[in-house]
């Protein structure tokens, strides 16, 4: 076993991302990533170095982080959490800071799922302890997003906007161009104002959530569909909440003609169905709403 073989995993690894980054996450994807774990693990055992067999385990670390992000992104909570304790094990025997920053903010997420706010932030300020938040500020800047959206979870105003303050010094500092894993191209400016947006919502300043939404969708790569369907509807939301009911439907059912084609991930499903909550109970009785509804469920029932 050699170099090669870890860049040809590698390799895998970076369509598999470009596959979530389009469609997000599904089962063929999940099964994918962990196959790819398990072949990187057989090679680990032929190693011939030491070096070597530490960088099939950062592999098997990533197919396995993989694998929990896919089931994280089809809200499978119980399959997710169980694989990311495997993939932080992984990352442990790799020695990879790396991929311990992406496991402990797909454990933010998760816990934020699970409705475990304080384990959330608890998760989040676990990925600001990696070390890899030491050498690059690019990580920090994601870690401390990661905070902020969890602190704001847990009705911190004060903390959300400061973890938000970190965030943009970090990006500031943050080389852009620099070579890092293919799981983190969705990071940058646009991807810190989409959070930015979710923290706004989160804390009741709805002008600058609606805001922030259309300068991220402004920014965020063609590539990233699922990435710009949840800031879209993350937009429909913040104007959802200023009462501006027609727009909002009409931004939240781009999101349908945005992922026509795919199934959506079960994480999109669940927030336009926060949608529609907020919907019958802004709007109860305009007709809009009850179109809008009739909308929602036959996509439901389609996917």
């Amino acid at each position: 076993m050699g170099i090669s073989d870890v860049l040809r995993l590698r390799q895998g690894l970076d369509a598999l991302m470009a596959l979530d980054d389009t469609r997000g996450g599904h089962e063929s994807l999940e099964r994918a990533a962990l196959v790819g774990a398990s072949e990187a693990l057989a090679k680990q055992k032929l190693g011939a170095t030491q070096r070597i067999r530490l960088r099939l385990y950062s592999v098997a670390a990533d197919y396995a982080a993989t694998a929990a992000w896919s089931a994280l992104d089809a809200r499978q909570c119980d399959r997710a959490y169980d694989l990311l304790g495997k993939a932080l094990h992984l990352a442990g025997l790799a020695q990879d800071s790396v991929a311990e920053l992406r496991i402990w903010n797909s454990y933010a997420m998760l816990a934020h799922q699970r409705g475990e706010r304080t384990e959330a932030i608890d998760s989040a300020q676990a990925a600001l302890a990696t070390a890899i938040t030491k050498r690059d500020p690019l990580f920090a800047s994601l870690a401390h997003a990661r905070a902020a959206v969890s602190h704001s979870n847990a009705g911190d105003r004060q903390a959300a906007i400061r973890s938000l303050g970190f965030a943009q010094e970090a990006l500031n500092k943050a080389d852009l161009q620099g070579p890092r894993p293919s799981w983190m191209a969705f990071y940058g400016p646009a991807e810190l104002t989409a959070m930015t947006a979710i923290v706004c919502d989160r804390i009741g300043d709805y002008t600058e959530a609606e805001a922030a939404s259309h300068k991220a969708l402004g920014a965020i790569p063609e590539q990233f569909r699922r990435n710009r369907a949840l800031a879209t509807a993350r937009l429909a939301l913040a104007q959802l909440h200023q009462r501006d009911i027609d727009q909002a439907c009409a931004t939240a059912s781009s999101v349908f003609e945005l992922m026509k084609g795919s199934p959506m991930p079960g994480r999109m499903r669940s927030l336009l169905g926060d949608y529609y909550r907020d919907l019958i109970t802004l709007a109860p009785d305009a007709a809009l709403a009850r179109e809008w509804g009739d909308r929602y469920r036959a996509e439901w029932r389609r996917a």
